[in-house]
């Protein structure tokens, strides 16, 4: 079956309809918002990104279901409106559902100490129209309030309301809050293009003026109508309904970083087996729903193995309660992999067992990344091999080395004797109690890299696969 789709070429300034065979793939390129000269030092750089991470976590717990703090690693690209408006930079974020941008004139609150924004405040194009209070996005952004409430806010008169009359009347500003700041935004509708020239009609997004420490908008990848692959699929439910990302391994390089990421929505279940000559293999998870956070792309975990000593994940992360209690997120917003008390504490002490007695604790390191173990490692330090066991059909990733032990020279800040470091770059989440009511876990983009992450949201599954993401980004650019 074949899907219509408008095809808008920049360089003529028309538009035209196109058709689009299911088994079509959209490439596009993520590009990792790392800079080096936001951060002095490795400490500097560590401690604000697990900083972030723990706030990113600890914040789907709160007692109102609200999105993860917004995403800050990885971007997305595109224009709005005709005639295009300059690209927007947006964060790529499966923890959330919704896509919202600055809007000018535009206002950060307590932005002073954030990164600075990456493309300028949207100046609304003619061809942009407010979303209607009585509308289903209203709604959607609204927490699924009925549209006659939504309406009363907008000042439909009663009349209008009861007979449906009240598409004159835009949808009220909707609140957003994330782990670290807040925003409010109305609703718009306009058409989006993405860089490789395939055009969106009618794509809604939030349009905010005023934001507080969010100097930067959000690409929401998780369930929900108003999630951007949601979206696309309006236009090919193939687009929308399985997207795949390789994020470039980069261990904070800054050359690695600024390889582009391949974001592939559409990915096609037969052809990502096979890359050149090379047989992929693809090992799956069944996706969990959450009702308290429907918009996770939550997973089950049976374990962790250190070595080969296999520790087994309390209860609460194999599954998900009613209260939406439990299960592992997989996250491209949050950088660091966040894990349970009880689980983390028996991977340290099985990680430190084996490290611990060849190596020197760098406890004053720990202390300024809020990292841990630290070791001082002044020969290349052996370290074991760790893997993630996934619920169901003895799915089993095995993480490559650089994504859990991060390597780093300390004391390059003149002040102190330069010694080589390695760190654990796995973190503490809190125990159960504190957890309740929100995911037990969060796998994070660190521990991602170098891996093409499948998201199937029609059979609701994940896939995870070895690959070479700058080679599969050349490959399939070419």
């Amino acid at each position: 079956m074949a899907t219509c789709v408008c095809l808008l070429y920049l360089f003529l300034f028309s538009t035209c309809w196109l058709t689009v065979s299911m088994s079509e793939t959209l490439l596009l390129p993520l590009t990792h918002a790392f800079s080096k000269t936001h951060f002095t030092t490795p400490h500097h750089l560590l401690k604000t990104t697990s900083a972030r991470s723990a706030a990113r976590f600890r914040h789907r717990h709160k007692q109102v279901p609200l999105p993860l703090s917004s995403g800050s690693d990885y971007t997305l690209s595109f224009t709005l409106g005709s005639p295009p408006s300059p690209p927007i930079s947006l964060y790529l974020d499966t923890g959330s559902d919704v896509v919202w941008l600055p809007c000018s004139p535009f206002e950060c609150i307590l932005c002073e100490s954030k990164a600075p924004p990456l493309s300028p405040p949207l100046n609304l194009s003619a061809s942009a129209t407010a979303v209607p209070c009585k509308s289903s996005a209203c709604s959607a952004a609204h927490s699924s309030l009925p549209s006659s409430d939504l309406c009363a806010m907008a000042r439909c008169p009663l009349d209008a309301i009861e007979t449906s009359d009240c598409n004159s009347f835009p949808c009220p500003p909707f609140y957003y809050a994330y782990g670290d700041g807040s925003l409010t935004a109305r609703l718009y509708k306009d058409s989006l293009t993405l860089p490789n020239s395939l055009s969106v009609q009618n794509f809604t997004f939030g349009c905010a003026h005023t934001t507080l420490a969010e100097p930067v908008g959000v690409a929401g990848f998780g369930f929900g109508r108003l999630s951007l692959p949601a979206q696309l699929s309006s236009v090919s439910p193939q687009l929308g309904n399985r997207f795949s990302y390789c994020l470039v391994s980069h261990s904070f390089d800054s050359d690695k970083v600024r390889r582009p990421s391949p974001l592939i929505l559409g990915r096609n279940e037969e052809k990502e087996k096979q890359f050149g000559n090379e047989i992929v293999e693809f090992v799956y998870t069944d996706m969990l729903h959450n009702p308290k956070h429907p918009y996770f792309y939550s997973v089950g975990l049976e374990g962790i193995s250190v070595g080969k000593r296999n520790i087994p994940a309390p209860e609460n992360l194999k599954k998900v309660d009613r209260r939406g209690s439990g299960g592992v997120v997989v996250d491209s917003g949050t950088t660091f992999t966040m894990l349970p008390s009880n689980l983390y504490d028996s991977v340290v002490k099985e990680f430190d067992h084996r490290v611990g007695r060849f190596n020197e604790r760098a406890s004053a390191v720990e202390e300024t990344t809020g990292l841990g173990p630290c070791y001082y490692n002044d020969k290349v330090a052996k370290v074991p091999v760790i893997r993630l066991h996934f619920v169901g059909n003895g799915s089993r990733v095995v993480l490559p080395r650089r994504n859990y032990f991060y390597e780093f020279l300390d004391g390059g800040d003149g002040i102190g004797k330069k010694r080589n470091v390695g760190c654990l770059m796995l973190m503490n989440g809190g125990d159960e109690e504190e957890l309740s009511g929100g995911p037990g876990a969060t796998l994070g983009n660190y521990q991602q890299q170098g891996f093409e992450v499948v998201y199937d949201l029609e059979k609701r599954k994940i896939g995870f696969a070895r690959r070479k993401c700058s080679s599969l980004w050349d490959s399939l650019k070419n």
